[in-house]
């Protein structure tokens, strides 16, 4: 297990976005993107976890492929990314590293209306 302090955590998840393609920061709208260190049990259950399973990250809001031209005034779209989870599946920094950006990916894929299942398809989950 590897273990980082919040601020070393945060900082790898703005990195996983500032090296996301130009073309996918300008699509990201109306989200929030927040780190915590362990999801809720609200958060477990919302995605038919119980407690003690791991969840590394979270996307909640309203996809863009399922917003219309009534969609505004609402809060923002959310994706949590969950330190605790991540540090306890890696065995280095470097993996570590990784898992943070294909985390922070897999969320994103969420808010483009890309489900689970399509991830599982394309290989990407």
């Amino acid at each position: 297990m590897v273990e980082l302090s919040a601020a070393e955590f945060e900082q790898l998840v703005v990195e996983a976005l500032d090296e996301l393609p130009d073309f996918f920061q300008q699509k990201l709208q109306n989200i929030e993107v927040l780190v915590a260190e362990w999801p809720t049990p609200a958060q477990l259950r919302s995605v038919g976890l119980r407690p003690g399973q791991l969840l590394l990250g979270l996307y909640h809001g309203i996809p863009l492929t399922k917003r219309s031209g009534a969609y505004n005034l609402v809060p923002p779209d959310t994706i949590t990314i969950f330190q605790g989870p991540i540090e306890r599946v890696c065995r280095s920094r470097e993996q570590l590293v990784e898992q943070v950006k294909h985390t922070v990916k897999h969320e994103i894929a969420h808010h483009f209306g890309i489900s689970d299942e399509r991830l599982r398809e394309l290989g990407a989950y």
